[in-house]
């Protein structure tokens, strides 16, 4: 197995979660200094072919996809918010903005799997590494590292750009529950990573 501080970018990919505009608005703490640290690290990650796929939760007009029985997903369905692309909130954050190569998925649900192609795209690329991060740790992250470790990817998480508005929650999922499934480090611990592997 290849040691935890090093990526073979051919088979790695970043997944930057969930930084959407109205998303990043419910973040009282700390979300101007993790986008910096994102947009650092999504940089890192092109200049070292490092593919970065963009996560976003998004529904069509009328929420064809939300089951009543879902109790937050049939709530927003009430909002109108979240519809793509009518609803700027569902925009991914300026600050983090995609370049022209990376991917964009949508989801229906948490976890980046449920909904979207992808498990698809990580498979036609031979994929076996995943770099993540999002908002919100308890959220986005807990639901795709759990879902990602069952599916035997090796996982990496960059605890300081991930974000919670519980940041006691945050500090436990990150310290206690993350460890076991994947490596969490820094933004700057990654930064190195990433530009040893460019």
């Amino acid at each position: 197995m290849a040691d935890p501080l090093s990526i073979r970018p051919d088979s790695s990919a970043l997944l930057i979660m969930d930084y959407q505009t109205g998303i990043v608005a419910r973040v009282p703490v700390g979300a101007d200094a993790a986008m910096k640290r994102a947009a650092a690290l999504l940089t890192a990650a092109r200049l070292a072919r490092v593919p970065v796929i963009y996560v976003q939760v998004g529904f069509r007009r009328g929420y064809p996809e939300v089951s009543k029985r879902n109790q937050s997903f049939s709530a927003m369905s009430q909002t109108g918010r979240f519809v793509i692309p009518d609803d700027p909130d569902a925009g991914i954050h300026s600050a983090v903005a995609p370049a022209p190569d990376d991917i964009i998925v949508v989801k229906k649900r948490i976890s980046a799997f449920a909904g979207s192609d992808l498990e698809m795209i990580l498979r036609a690329r031979d994929i076996e590494t995943l770099i993540l991060f999002g908002i919100s740790t308890s959220g986005v992250v807990l639901s795709t590292v759990r879902q990602a470790a069952d599916m035997d990817y090796r996982l990496i998480i960059v605890k300081d750009c991930c974000l919670d508005r519980d940041e006691e929650v945050h500090r436990v999922l990150t310290e206690k529950i993350f460890p076991p499934y994947a490596t969490v480090l820094t933004s700057d611990d990654l930064l190195s990573v990433l530009r040893a592997a460019s």
